[in-house]
């Protein structure tokens, strides 16, 4: 049953971002229904895509547990370093930098990361549909993305400073996710075994 709440959520948020990189069809809805009721609709679907996923992969978890195979141990370390990018780059898009323009999507790119980084690690049924949906997504997402005429790329600031921002958010959301959300939240120690 979690195994089927899960891919339900995947289809609702993937869905519902994927229909974003329809411009066209995107500024239609804007069009018709308005920025305000559009933007909160998109986030409403979101939410439910979102609530749905965490509900069947922590159902998932509990009762249908499917192993597929079992990473080698180095690929926790890997992961974990490649988390550090990923949280690095959560930090550039939220903080206008060199490393932001050179991203040009650090979000996206974020995903991309983090979602390559946990299926090398994750060896089960779950995590693979979970991971792989979400990588397929972001690729195709940032691929759009480069293509797109109606939105503008970032631009470097002048200086350096917002970069060191940049750096030491990421560490901080790195060290966050690994400390404390993880452990916590999701029930799996990144730093300790």
């Amino acid at each position: 049953m979690g195994l089927s709440i899960l891919v339900l959520g995947l289809a609702i948020f993937v869905a519902n971002h994927l229909f974003v990189t329809f411009r066209e069809a995107r500024a239609a809805a804007i069009r018709r229904l308005g920025k305000p009721l559009y933007h909160s609709l998109f986030g409403l679907v979101s939410l439910i895509g979102l609530a749905l996923i965490v509900w069947g992969f922590a159902l998932y978890r509990v009762t249908g547990w499917v192993q597929l195979w079992t990473p080698p141990a180095f690929m926790r370390h890997v992961t974990i370093g490649l988390m550090l990018i990923a949280s690095i780059l959560i930090a550039a898009y939220l903080i206008p930098s060199h490393i932001k323009a050179r991203a040009k999507h650090p979000l996206l790119a974020a995903v991309k990361v983090w979602a390559f980084a946990h299926l090398l690690s994750n060896g089960d049924l779950g995590g693979i549909i979970l991971f792989g949906a979400l990588l397929v997504w972001a690729v195709y997402a940032f691929v759009t993305a480069k293509h797109r005429t109606d939105a503008s790329l970032p631009v470097a600031p002048r200086g350096w400073k917002n970069d060191v921002a940049v750096l030491i958010a990421g560490i901080a959301i790195f060290l966050a996710l690994g400390y404390w959300f993880h452990p916590h939240v999701i029930g799996v120690p990144v730093f300790t075994r």
